[in-house]
């Protein structure tokens, strides 16, 4: 260990502290560089909440809709079934 400080010594008396320069920098490159990508993430992340919530609108949009042809349908039904009822009626009268 007393080495490796003499060493470190020497080499910052003497100006060699290019290399650990570089790797200071590659290290504070390589932090922004996670910052960055984790950033892009969180967009793309929101970008799809918001589809994906989009998707959720229009699906229940459809759902109201399917609800309302139901309904029709239901209506219909009743109005077959009353004209079946007349013609029973009808035939019961006629014969």
């Amino acid at each position: 260990m007393a080495y490796r400080f003499l060493e470190t010594f020497l080499k910052r008396l003497v100006g060699r502290t290019d290399i650990e320069d570089a790797l200071q920098r590659l290290d504070k490159l390589t932090q922004e560089e996670v910052r960055m990508a984790t950033a892009e993430g969180l967009k793309a992340t929101h970008g799809i909440d918001n589809k994906v919530e989009d998707v959720g609108d229009k699906v229940k949009g459809v759902d109201n809709k399917i609800q309302g042809v139901d309904k029709k349908i239901h209506g219909v039904h009743v109005r077959v079934k009353d004209v079946g009822d007349q013609i029973a009626g009808a035939q019961i009268t006629f014969i």
